[in-house]
């Protein structure tokens, strides 16, 4: 079967002028670097990225040069590849054998914007890919630096040490609530702070101290097993947890009351 070589050659020039439009354009031989008196096509490839603005400079572009052989598209273009921003050498000649290997995998077929698009994601890989990852690390790097503040650590060192305090601060204000009457009388006689609470005493002005005949009626209204006088650990711990964040402390309340 006879294949007209020249009319697919010239289709696909069309195709390419109409596709890429000032990307494309037709060099002389001599600038080629190309071995051949044919006529030489340059292509200006850039990186793929789809999220960056049209007019954002790209880092890198590159010329993709080529020229159709006499059975092209049955043998492979003639390919050369130049830096027209950013390119190194090496990474010009991995590209090259890149696109032969490719060419030679297409033949049969019309196949320079294949090459174009594979130069295209090749050049994003190597250059684009970069850039994203050090933006990763310096967003990152950004977290790192906001200090967000935290309370002082629960240990249970620090959690015995202000129960502690805590019950200190608390004796001390049932003693303030006490009658003068509660706290002088005899020793044998005279009920805790917890205790005098406990009665409901603290609720009447003026309350009498405890005597011997009230102790059994005393008694008899105190549950000392109430689940509201019981000092439950967790409660006081979650009490604790609640005074660490706030900004003052307890102590600080409690001495300027």
């Amino acid at each position: 079967m006879f294949t007209d070589y020249i009319q697919e050659q010239e289709m696909e020039i069309e195709a390419l002028e109409a596709i890429l439009a000032d990307d494309f354009k037709e060099i002389h031989s001599g600038e080629s670097g190309l071995n051949t008196s044919k006529r030489c096509f340059q292509i200006k490839v850039s990186p793929v990225d789809d999220e960056a603005d049209e007019l954002t400079t790209n880092p890198v572009q590159l010329a993709l040069i080529f020229s159709h052989t006499e059975r092209y598209p049955d043998e492979p273009p003639l390919l050369n590849l130049n830096s027209l921003r950013g390119i190194q050498g090496e990474h010009l000649r991995i590209l090259k054998e890149k696109l032969l290997q490719e060419a030679s995998e297409n033949l049969g077929m019309a196949m320079i914007y294949t090459l174009v698009t594979s130069a295209k994601e090749w050049l994003s890989e190597q250059y684009c890919q970069d850039t994203s990852l050090e933006d990763a690390e310096a967003e990152e790097a950004a977290k790192d630096d906001v200090i967000i503040p935290h309370g002082e650590p629960v240990t249970v060192e620090t959690f015995l040490a202000w129960r502690e305090m805590f019950e200190a601060e608390l004796a001390l204000e049932r003693a303030k609530l006490m009658p003068d009457a509660a706290l002088s009388a005899p020793k044998e006689k005279r009920l805790t702070g917890r205790q005098w609470f406990e009665t409901g005493r603290h609720a009447v002005k003026g309350a009498a101290p405890a005597s011997e005949g009230s102790d059994e009626e005393d008694e008899d209204e105190i549950d000392f097993d109430s689940d509201d006088f019981e000092d439950d650990e967790d409660d006081m711990l979650e009490h604790y947890l609640a005074e660490k964040s706030d900004s003052s402390t307890h102590s600080s309340k409690r001495v300027n009351n």
